[in-house]
């Protein structure tokens, strides 16, 4: 991708982009909270980790689509107000430290590969990297540390697990799969498709 592309300014494409998958995010977690508490009564935090990808998936797939600096945080962003509309059941502060905790990480690990880098392992290694950072800060929020650190790590592990399949791939083959109908010629994932 050229230099001008990549810092080229956000259309008003991008940003309808962004603030539809993060409304479709705030709609998918509603359900998602019903799914983790299902899973906390059937296996604690290790089975509620298994899906923590999935909440992650809108901002990295409207990195992956739309490829500009910042992408993170304006996704992220609309994803929290959203979220903060429509509810959940872990807290306003939790909404806005989980949103800040992923657009940090997400926005640090593209800058290290220079926006140029697009595939699977990138998206992959993303999609894991966004699961640390806010684990530290849910461990602190939530009081995960009584857990113990077998269940901490255990979890943590899973947690990452999730992130790189549920977030890093599903994101892959979910933009390719949009890219394959024509809606994307107009963002920069369809324009690489093409070159």
């Amino acid at each position: 991708m050229k230099e001008s592309r990549i810092f080229a300014k956000f259309t008003t494409l991008d940003i309808v982009l962004m603030a539809m998958l993060a409304t479709l995010n705030g709609v998918m977690t509603v359900y998602l909270s019903l799914i983790n508490k299902t899973l906390n009564s059937l296996g604690g935090p290790i089975a509620t980790s298994v899906i923590v990808g999935l909440y992650m998936i809108y901002g990295l797939l409207a990195y992956y689509i739309i490829r500009k600096p910042g992408t993170a945080v304006i996704a992220y962003s609309f994803g929290a107000v959203v979220q903060s509309f429509i509810g959940t059941a872990y807290g306003f502060a939790a909404i806005i430290a989980a949103a800040v905790c992923y657009m940090i990480v997400a926005e640090l690990v593209f800058a290290l590969l220079r926006y140029r880098r697009w595939n699977v392992a990138s998206l992959m290694l993303a999609g894991g990297a966004m699961v640390p950072l806010w684990f530290i800060v849910a461990a602190n929020m939530f009081g995960y540390m009584h857990w113990g650190w077998k269940v901490l790590t255990i979890t943590l592990v899973v947690r990452i697990l999730s992130g790189i399949i549920l977030c890093g791939l599903l994101t892959k083959v979910l933009g390719d799969a949009l890219n394959r109908t024509g809606l994307l010629k107009r963002f920069e994932l369809g324009r690489a498709s093409r070159a």
